[in-house]
């Protein structure tokens, strides 16, 4: 009996220690009592940015997809891309939202008579447009840098709705499709960030 609890007590320690592991780090923030305006009391919350920052103008259905190893992994590339461009995380909801419309964030290679003309990679970027060579496309840095370069000459492009930020750049015949990927898109950059 002695070792069942034994046990008992090491699978609650393990998984208390692994939930910590997974929860990840915890910074301290203040938060001021109400009902006592001079006292402040400390809560543990998760460090990243607000993600209701993130998605500021989320309109109409959203979607969801579950997300590969591959997928999330190109969710990283374009959070990394972005940063290293000193952009900030409103930009990176933009690009993921745009590759998860344009390639549900697959390095797409040419598709065939599926293809849209000579579309390539996560962006769905066209060497015949100019956005660079097939091997540049398919690379996951330096394609959300060339998306983000061109978000950057968007004017205004910090204030605009998501849809309308990435139709500038992208220039879609379905230039609405963009918002529905919105919420999810502000999920993984807050989780990535």
């Amino acid at each position: 009996m002695k070792n069942i609890f034994r046990g008992i007590g090491v699978g609650v320690a393990g998984l208390a220690f692994t939930s910590g592991v997974l929860a990840g780090p915890v910074v301290p923030a203040v938060a001021h009592d109400v009902a006592a305006p001079d006292t402040v009391a400390v809560a543990q919350v998760r460090a990243g940015p607000d993600r209701a920052k993130l998605a500021t103008s989320v309109t109409g259905e959203q979607a969801r997809i579950d997300l590969s190893a591959e997928q999330q992994a190109n969710v990283k590339a374009i959070v990394e891309a972005t940063k290293a461009q000193g952009m900030n995380e409103r930009a990176a909801v933009i690009a993921v939202a745009t590759a998860m419309q344009e390639s549900k964030l697959e390095n797409l290679g040419h598709l065939g008579a599926a293809n849209d003309h000579d579309s390539q990679g996560l962006f769905q970027q066209r060497p015949s447009s100019g956005w660079g060579t097939v091997e540049q496309i398919r690379d996951p840095q330096y394609s959300t840098k060339a998306f983000l370069e061109s978000l950057k000459d968007v004017q205004g492009w910090e204030s605009m709705e998501l849809t309308d930020a990435a139709q500038k750049v992208q220039v879609s015949a379905y230039p609405d499709a963009y918002a529905k990927w919105e919420a999810q898109a502000a999920d993984l950059v807050a989780q990535h960030w």
